[in-house]
């Protein structure tokens, strides 16, 4: 493999104000890296008040790193940490993948004191573990994030959007008597075999407003019909 190599370091705002690892700090490092290893530096990227949440496609230094691997100048990707590049650990395997393929490889340098090279077996497994543990991760917050969702729902505790069918005093939810006879009637509704679109183009018809004021679409109503909250008016 060649061993034209392009750095890439980015820091977002929200870091520079905590006095995170400023551009200067993980170049130095990164080129110390680099010239271990014997590879040879063809640029720097250096993305300033880029929010990691972006894509790396629609980051500008972003797009100039893919044009540069595209062109086939650079074969090895050197960041400080995954998160410089990636959102998470999936993107980067999906990414990471292609770049295989293509004879790319990314060295992650900061990874507990060691660093990972995707152009080896071990790297390859090491990267492998990261992406199952953010699958592991994210599938837990989602459980805990439906717990105490739930949890909120059964003590009619406030989350996000006051739901229609309630107002909101304070934390808590409490019933709006208009809105939950027009709850009551979507049932009943359903019940008897109308279609959900039927549902929301008759109440539509009647000129009943949704909680933010709009009209009702079918999925409006088969939120309501779904949803934990409304199960006494079943």
């Amino acid at each position: 493999m060649e061993a034209k190599a392009v750095i890439y370091i980015r820091v977002s705002t929200e870091e520079q104000a905590r006095g995170g690892v400023s551009l200067e700090a993980q170049e130095d490092k990164l080129t110390a890296y680099c010239i271990l290893a014997g590879l040879e530096i063809v640029e720097t990227i250096r993305e300033e008040g880029v929010s990691g949440a972006k894509p790396l496609a629609s980051r500008p230094g972003g797009q100039r790193l893919l044009q540069l691997l595209a062109r086939r100048e650079a074969r090895h990707v050197v960041a400080l940490k995954l998160d410089r590049l990636f959102r998470d650990a999936e993107d980067a395997l999906h990414q990471t993948r292609a770049w295989d393929k293509a004879g790319v490889a990314l060295h992650l340098v900061d990874m507990g004191g060691q660093a990972l090279n995707t152009a080896t077996a071990m790297g390859r497994f090491f990267l492998n573990m990261m992406a199952a543990f953010a699958e592991l991760e994210r599938n837990l917050i989602a459980e805990r994030t439906a717990m105490a969702m739930a949890h909120k729902k059964a003590h009619r505790e406030a989350y996000a959007p006051t739901p229609f069918g309630f107002n909101r005093v304070g934390d808590m939810l409490i019933q709006d008597p208009h809105e939950q006879e027009v709850i009551a009637q979507i049932f009943t509704w359903r019940s008897t075999g109308w279609s959900m679109g039927r549902i929301a183009a008759e109440l539509n018809r009647r000129g009943v407003p949704t909680k933010r004021g709009g009209q009702w679409h079918a999925c409006t109503v088969r939120y309501i019909l779904q949803n934990s909250l409304y199960r006494e008016a079943a």
